[in-house]
């Protein structure tokens, strides 16, 4: 009996691995989204290898550059001032850690490894910064996509004076506001457009960003919970398997997570649960 519920449980943590982005395909269908980004042409492999592709990730240097240029004073008098750019540039860096939580896809991965380390009950072990480190490459990967179409879009024509840093911005938030709306729960845009109190716009693009940040928010912490949810199930079941063997065996005293922790780690070693964990995490984004 205690072989069949072992392996029943195998095969919950098997499932629960290898199908946790079903969860998102069961929420209600996302809105669509008219695109209005110029498309992304098709790849220079010379270009790419030096960094340069039109779809390639920014560079540091590119970075770089767009902050000494936005910060370089203006003989013609048109542009803001240097202090005031300062100001600006300094802020907007100040919040950066922010808005690379709440805006990307950092949280809902942050909290689905929290759920595994809490379910595996191994307290610190990985260690907080390993977590967090892993969640942001994790994070870098899924969102290279929007990063390669800001690149294209906002920041070299911004390198080549082709448009202004105001225009930039704009471009580079598009991008952002884009990804986060294919994100979204059609209920939570709702919830926050009702509760702005303004007229249902024709499309979701044109929500703006006050509206369509906090939804995603939401949005992801619900996703995240519904995947720790489905990760903990054969944990659950390990667990409650260990401690009724110890019952039966009238070892009350014996703690049943000290026994069951190398049963879960065992488990979720032989089911490679990393590599299915980063796999349904990054197919999980649209």
């Amino acid at each position: 009996m205690s072989a069949k519920v072992a392996a029943l449980s195998l095969g919950f943590l098997v499932f629960s691995f290898e199908f946790s982005p079903v969860c998102l395909a069961q929420r209600p269908a996302r809105p669509e989204i008219k695109n209005t980004i110029p498309s992304v042409s098709g790849r220079n492999p010379s270009a790419l290898a030096e960094g340069k592709g039109q779809d390639a990730m920014p560079s540091i240097k590119d970075l770089m550059t767009v902050i000494d240029k936005a910060t370089a004073g203006n003989s013609a008098g048109k542009d803001w001032s240097t202090p005031v750019k300062l100001v600006i540039i300094f802020t907007g860096l100040a919040i950066l850690p922010s808005l690379l939580v709440m805006m990307t896809s950092f949280t809902r991965i942050v909290i689905v490894l929290s759920f595994v380390r809490r379910a595996l009950t191994t307290q610190t072990i990985p260690p907080t910064i390993a977590i967090i480190g892993l969640a942001l490459f994790l994070t870098l990967y899924t969102m290279a996509p929007t990063y390669a179409k800001i690149n294209t879009v906002s920041i070299q024509p911004y390198l080549s004076d082709k448009i202004d840093f105001a225009v930039a911005a704009v471009r580079a938030g598009d991008c952002i506001k884009e990804f986060m709306l294919r994100q979204c729960r059609q209920a939570d845009l709702a919830l926050f457009v009702q509760m702005a109190k303004i007229e249902p716009p024709a499309s979701p693009a044109d929500i703006g960003l006050h509206i369509v940040i906090p939804a995603f928010i939401i949005s992801e912490f619900r996703t995240a919970f519904e995947i720790g949810c489905l990760l903990f199930i054969p944990f659950l079941l390990v667990d409650m398997v260990i401690a009724s063997i110890l019952l039966s065996a009238g070892m009350i005293m014996l703690p049943p997570m000290m026994i069951s922790l190398p049963f879960k780690l065992i488990l979720f070693i032989l089911v490679d649960g990393w590599g299915l964990l980063a796999k349904s995490l990054s197919l999980g984004f649209k």
